[in-house]
């Protein structure tokens, strides 16, 4: 179902547009593993890992969805927790081959019904996607691949595990969690190709992840929510989504009901 909150924000030209969007919960289906949460459900690394990742797990996620905490605070807290994550793929010794494995032999991750269709329409359109994401980017890269969807419009801004002689050692640049995503982080590269596009679809399952969009553009965004099974959030979803979508929505609904006929 698509609870249509400002139906009359609809797309008018393909070549103004590109698309900003998260990917776990958002691109995959609600009860997907996230790409931190893939390799604790695996053989790959030890228990061990599996234990302190579930105790940082714990700490860590009440303070990340507790809006009634200070936004500064949050926000220290979520780049501790991912650091501290982070760290453990060091210590355990994460080898690169893992990634590709769990990527291609589990079935921990799956598109939502209609993504891989609505990744090969932008991409026929060529219209630019940026996936900004506090997942893991090598899982989302070797994913895409997998599926045969790495096209050549999108970039990933996410958190890139960094290996030397295949063993990871850390992650590459800054740290991307759920709080501070935004289009900063894009190269220069991206923004001259997105210099003269001025519509946004922004796609999200979190309220934080309107924060992709900058607020001046803000205005000239559509914004496209996944509620997953806390409805109890919907009130809340409707003050910063134009479209809400329920965890079993069809992406094929969603490009018809935003794209101008």
């Amino acid at each position: 179902m698509i609870i249509k909150v400002n139906e009359n924000k609809k797309i008018k030209k393909d070549d103004k547009v590109y698309v900003v969007a998260d990917f776990d919960g958002t691109l995959t289906k609600g009860n997907s593993k996230t790409s931190w949460s893939i390799l604790a459900n695996t053989n790959l690394l030890p228990k061990e890992y599996v234990e302190e990742r579930q105790e940082l797990y714990k700490k860590y996620y009440p303070i990340e969805i507790d809006t009634s905490l200070p936004f500064d605070y949050r926000l220290e807290q979520m780049k501790i927790w991912f650091t501290l994550h982070a760290e453990l793929f060091v210590k355990y010794k994460l080898k690169e081959e893992f990634i590709n494995k769990a990527s291609k032999d589990f079935d921990f991750i799956q598109f939502r019904e209609g993504a891989e269709d609505f990744l090969k329409f932008l991409k026929e359109k060529n219209i630019p996607l940026i996936i900004i994401s506090a997942g893991i980017g090598n899982f989302i890269k070797a994913f895409l691949e997998y599926k045969n969807c790495l096209y050549n419009n999108i970039y990933i801004s996410s958190n890139m595990l960094k290996f030397e002689d295949g063993i990871a050692v850390g992650i590459e640049n800054n740290i991307i969690h759920s709080l501070n995503k935004n289009e900063v982080s894009l190269p220069k590269c991206i923004k001259e190709k997105l210099a003269n596009k001025d519509e946004v679809i922004l796609l999200g399952d979190k309220i934080d992840d309107i924060r992709m969009v900058s607020e001046e553009k803000r205005n000239k965004t559509i914004r496209i929510g996944w509620i997953h099974d806390d409805k109890s959030s919907l009130d809340e979803f409707k003050k910063y989504y134009d479209y809400i979508c329920t965890d079993d929505e069809s992406y094929d609904n969603v490009i018809k009901s935003v794209w101008k006929a």
